[in-house]
């Protein structure tokens, strides 16, 4: 098929849109789709004002305007997308959305207008939002119109059904290369070997310091788990990632004299990878995880996850069989604290981890995606 998608948001900017979206295109590439991206990101040189520049075989309309910080926003495109589109021969449209997406919202509206069919992926939570989508009444329009909407995990999907007029909304997860998650797994635990008592359990999580991720509660819930601990059990744990919270984590991190938690900042993937393949379990307290890919990626790479319930990592995580799901923060806690002490069962999740391949690898995110294309009425 010759796919178009849109999104506000592309690489070079940082985020978990950004990467799912380019990593979309050329997979889908990959499997013989010709795919071009429309954003109101500027590129890596600059390029704006409707430069189409080809990256690596996928086609990138850059549609930004010249605004302070670069704000991917610019509501004067949708007159040239559609030029664009109705001379393109493209198949399908594919918008992908977050809580506030005015560029994708738009030319979805475009490409309705121009005749194509249309999927619409949303990446987020409707939570307090939801009074606004359901005044401004497009998901339910755009149902009406024909949209086939999905949303990242099923939590998601609920709330977007909800307030486009229980609609049905399919869940489609990220995408994660699990092969490249995995590369030296089995070289990791075998260099383990036997573990040493005094070796610290490590905790890890990867996150944006940012408010709505729960930075301090994360905090606070490591300490807690530290407090449940037999003091013989030692444990370190690393946080890795950046933003504004991270000088809050550092005063909370000094005041109650936790120097077991390292804050290395922002890492690559494949410093993520090394890090991941040699700790024991990884932690999460965001509640609005619309998905949860730091999640996934540690998962994939061998860790048990201890997170919330009721989050988009409910998707991935089977409670007591590659990790834990708990009802509060102090249940974490506990959580963290139970896994921390017991050894076999940490390993009997992580054996169990090595043994299955995630639904979300991406040969099958992308025959679920073309399965969308089809749903709304594309046809190869």
């Amino acid at each position: 098929m010759r796919v178009a998608l849109l999104s506000d948001c592309y690489p070079p900017r940082v985020g978990g849109i950004e990467r799912q979206v380019h990593d979309l295109a050329h997979h889908l590439v990959a499997a013989g789709h010709e795919v071009e991206v429309f954003t109101a990101t500027t590129g890596p040189h600059g390029e704006r004002g409707g430069a189409t520049v080809d990256e690596d075989g996928v086609q990138v309309h850059r549609m930004a305007l010249p605004l302070p910080g670069g704000v991917p926003v610019n509501p004067l495109a949708p007159r040239e997308v559609r030029r664009r589109l109705d001379t393109g021969g493209f198949d399908v449209a594919h918008a992908h959305l977050g809580v506030v997406s005015p560029f994708a919202t738009d030319l979805t509206g475009v490409a309705l207008d121009a005749g194509l069919p249309v999927v619409a992926t949303f990446h987020c939570v409707i939570d307090r939002s939801g009074p606004v989508f359901r005044a401004l009444g497009h998901l339910r329009r755009w149902a009406d119109r024909g949209v086939a909407m999905n949303a990242v995990s099923s939590m998601a999907a609920a709330r977007v059904s909800a307030v486009a007029g229980d609609a049905p909304v399919e869940v489609v997860g990220n995408g994660i290369d699990a092969a490249w998650w995995r590369d030296g797994l089995a070289d990791s635990v075998s260099a383990r070997g036997p573990r040493a008592t005094d070796r610290p359990v490590h905790v890890t999580t990867v996150m944006r310091l940012v408010s709505r991720k729960r930075p301090i509660s994360l905090l606070r819930v490591l300490r807690g788990a530290r407090d449940m601990l037999d003091p013989d059990v030692p444990l370190r744990a690393t946080i890795a990632g950046d933003g504004p919270q991270r000088a809050v984590m550092r005063r909370y991190l000094a005041r109650h004299g936790m120097d077991w938690v390292e804050l290395p900042g922002r890492l690559d993937r494949e410093q993520i990878r090394r890090l991941h393949q040699g700790a024991d379990l990884y932690l999460s307290t965001a509640r609005l995880e619309a998905f949860g890919i730091a999640a996934l990626e540690a998962h994939t790479a061998g860790l048990p996850v201890v997170a919330p319930r009721g989050t988009g990592v409910e998707d991935f995580v089977t409670p007591g069989v590659d990790g834990l799901l708990e009802p509060s923060d102090v249940a974490v806690a506990r959580g963290v604290a139970r896994l921390a002490a017991d050894a076999g069962e940490r390993e009997r999740m992580r054996a169990h981890l090595r043994s299955v391949r995630p639904r979300q690898d991406w040969p099958m995110v992308v025959r679920a995606t073309v399965g969308e294309y089809r749903r709304a009425g594309a046809c190869p």
